[in-house]
C-alpha cells in the first residue's frame, strides 16, 4: 500500500551544505596548478624549446597562488576546506594555518628561482627525459604536504614528492648518480616504512587520521593507547628524512650527485618538509610526548649541528661542503622544538624560511663557481676575484648569511634559539648553537678564501668562463635569493612577527582544531524530502 510520508533528513550532520569562499579554494590551488602544468609540460616534451616556459607559467601561478593564501591566511585565521562536501573527519581535509602558508609561500619562491635557474642548467636531453614535469609534480607534492590536515595524506604527499625527486636525481643517468640514488632511495624507503607503521599504529589508536581529531581525542588515549611508542617512531621517521643524526648519512651521499639546480631544490626544500612534519605531529597530536622526549631531541638536534659543521670543515668538494651545511641547519631547527618554548619556536620556524631561502642560493652559487673553474674541488680553485668582482660579493653574502653573522637573515634565527637556551638553562645547547656557527665560518671562510682569493694557476684555465655560467637567467635567479636574504636581515621585524604568530599558534593548537571542528557543531540546516 503506497502511500505519501514526510520526513526530515539532516544532512547537515555528515556534508557542508553551504559553498565555500571563493579565497578558500586557495588551499587546493597550488595543488591543482602543479598538476595540470605538469601534465601539459609532459604532452610537449618533445617541444623542448616550449616546455621550460609553460612549466615557469605554471610556478607564477603557483606562487601567485601561495602568496594569496598567505594573506588570506594572515587575514582571516586558519581556512580548512574537507574534500567531496563531507564534514571532518568523513572527508579529507585541507588546513592551511600560518605555519603551512608559509613554509608554502617559501617552497614557491625558492621553486620559481629553480624553474628559471634550470632553463640554462637543464639542456635539451634533460628536458625531453621530463624535468619540467617532474619538478612541478615535486612541487606539487611538497605544497600540499603543508597543506594538508589529515596524517595519511601526508604519507601520500611525501611519496608524491620522493616519486619525482627520485627522477630528478637520476636525471642523465650517470654513474655517480645511479650510485647516489640508490642510497638516497633505500634510505627513504626505510623511513617511508616507519612513517606508514605509525599511521597504521595511530589509526588502529584513534579510529581517525584527520589530525585536528587526533588532537582533540589524544588527551583521553594516553591512559589507553601507545602513545608514546607512536610518537618515537614519527620521530625516527622524520628524523630520517629530515637529515637528522644518527640517520643522515644518506644526504651528503646523494645530494651532490644530480644537476646543480636538482641539488639546490632538494637542499632548499625536501628535508624541510621533514622538520615540517615534526613540529606539526609532535606540537599538535603529541605535545605530552614531546615534553617526555625534549632531551633525546635536544641532544639529536646539538649532535646533528656540530658534526654537520664539522663534517662541512672537512671536504674538499663544495657540493658535498654544502650537503654538511644543509645538515647543520637541520639541528638548528631542531633545537627550536626540543626547548619547545616561544621563543624557541621562532627561531625554528625563522631559521626554516631563512634556510629555504639561502641553501638553495648556495648551491645556485655553487653551480656558477663551478662552471668557472670547471670542477667543485677546492684542491684547484682560485683566481674568481679578479674574474667576476660582483660574485665575489654575492658570495661573501650567502656564505656570512649561512654562517649566522651580521647584518644577515641567519642572525636573527641563532639570537633566538641562543635565548630560549639560556632561558631554559640549557647553556650547552646555547654553546652547541654558537660553535657551529664558528665551526661553519671557519668551512665557508677557506671556501672564499681558496675560491676567489687564492691566485688560479693560468693551464688551471684561469680566465676561462663556461658558456652558461653567468647567463641573465642564472644570474636572476641567484640575485634574488640573496636579494631576500638581505631584506631579512636588514629589516627582520616581519618575518619575526610571521613567526611569532606561527609558534603562538603551535603552542595554542585549539585554535586550528576549532577551525576544522567548529565549538558550535555543525550546520544545523534541515533538506525536506518528500516522497
Amino acid at each position: 500500500m503506497a502511500g505519501k510520508t514526510d520526513y526530515h533528513v539532516d544532512l547537515a550532520q555528515a556534508l557542508v551544505l553551504k559553498a565555500p569562499a571563493a579565497a578558500d579554494y586557495l588551499v587546493v590551488a597550488p595543488l591543482v596548478i602543479g598538476f595540470l602544468f605538469g601534465a601539459i609540460c609532459l604532452m610537449s616534451r618533445k617541444n623542448t624549446d616550449r616546455q621550460p616556459y609553460i612549466a615557469i607559467a605554471g610556478l607564477v601561478l603557483m606562487l601567485a597562488a601561495d602568496l594569496g593564501l598567505f594573506w588570506h591566511v594572515w587575514q582571516n585565521g586558519t581556512v580548512v576546506m574537507t574534500m567531496g562536501r563531507w564534514l571532518p573527519p568523513f572527508g579529507i581535509t585541507f588546513a592551511a594555518d600560518m605555519l603551512g602558508a608559509t613554509f608554502a609561500l617559501t617552497a614557491g619562491i625558492v621553486g620559481l628561482a629553480g624553474g628559471v635557474y634550470a632553463l640554462r642548467d637543464v639542456g635539451r636531453t634533460g628536458r625531453r627525459y621530463g624535468f619540467y614535469p617532474f619538478l612541478l609534480l615535486m612541487m606539487a607534492g611538497v605544497t600540499a604536504a603543508f597543506l594538508t590536515g589529515d596524517i595519511f595524506n601526508l604519507y601520500v604527499w611525501f611519496e608524491v614528492l620522493l616519486i619525482s625527486s627520485f627522477g630528478l636525481l637520476i636525471l642523465g643517468s650517470e654513474r655517480e648518480q645511479l650510485d647516489g640514488a640508490t642510497k638516497y632511495a633505500f634510505l627513504n624507503l626505510i623511513a617511508t616504512t616507519l612513517f606508514l607503521l605509525a599511521v597504521a599504529y595511530l589509526y588502529g589508536t584513534f579510529g581517525t587520521l584527520n589530525m585536528a581529531d587526533i588532537s582533540r581525542k589524544a588527551a583521553k588515549m594516553r591512559e589507553t593507547g601507545p602513545l608514546f611508542t607512536i610518537a618515537v617512531l614519527f620521530l625516527f621517521a622524520f628524523g630520517m628524512k629530515a637529515a637528522a643524526f644518527p640517520v643522515n648519512f644518506w644526504l651528503p651521499a646523494s645530494y651532490h650527485t644530480p644537476r646543480i639546480v636538482v641539488s639546490a631544490l632538494f637542499a632548499g626544500l625536501l628535508t624541510k618538509v621533514g622538520v615540517y612534519a615534526l613540529l606539526r605531529v609532535f606540537l599538535m597530536l603529541f605535545p605530552v610526548e614531546r615534553d617526555m622526549l625534549a632531551g633525546t631531541i635536544a641532544i639529536i638536534a646539538g649532535a646533528t649541528m656540530v658534526l654537520g659543521a664539522m663534517g662541512a670543515l672537512a671536504q674538499n668538494d663544495i657540493r658535498r661542503m654544502l650537503g654538511y651545511l644543509v645538515i647543520s641547519g637541520i639541528g638548528m631547527m631542531l633545537a627550536g622544538l626540543a626547548l619547545g618554548s616561544e621563543t624557541g619556536l621562532t627561531g625554528a620556524v625563522f631559521y626554516a624560511v631563512h634556510s629555504m631561502v639561502v641553501m638553495t642560493a648556495l648551491y645556485f652559487l655553487a653551480g656558477i663557481v663551478g662552471r668557472r673553474m670547471n670542477g667543485f674541488s677546492l684542491a684547484t680553485a682560485g683566481g674568481l676575484y679578479s674574474q667576476a668582482p660582483w660574485l665575489a660579493g654575492i658570495a661573501l653574502v650567502l656564505l656570512l648569511s649561512v654562517s649566522g653573522l651580521p647584518p644577515f637573515s641567519g642572525l636573527w634565527a641563532k639570537v633566538y634559539l641562543v635565548k630560549a637556551s639560556l632561558d631554559v638553562g640549557a647553556w650547552w645547547l646555547a654553546f652547541s648553537i654558537l660553535l657551529t656557527g664558528l665551526l661553519t665560518t671557519i668551512a665557508v671562510g677557506r671556501t672564499f678564501a681558496f675560491s676567489f682569493w687564492r691566485e688560479r694557476q693560468a693551464d688551471d684555465g684561469e680566465g676561462s668562463e663556461a658558456p652558461a655560467g653567468t647567463s641573465g637567467f642564472v644570474t636572476a635567479s641567484l640575485v634574488a635569493l640573496t636579494a631576500l636574504t638581505v631584506a631579512a636581515g636588514l629589516y627582520p621585524e616581519p618575518l619575526i612577527q610571521v613567526s611569532d604568530r606561527i609558534a603562538s599558534e603551535l603552542l595554542a593548537p585549539a585554535g586550528y582544531v576549532d577551525t576544522v571542528f567548529p565549538p558550535q557543531g555543525p550546520q544545523q540546516t534541515e533538506v525536506q524530502s518528500q516522497q
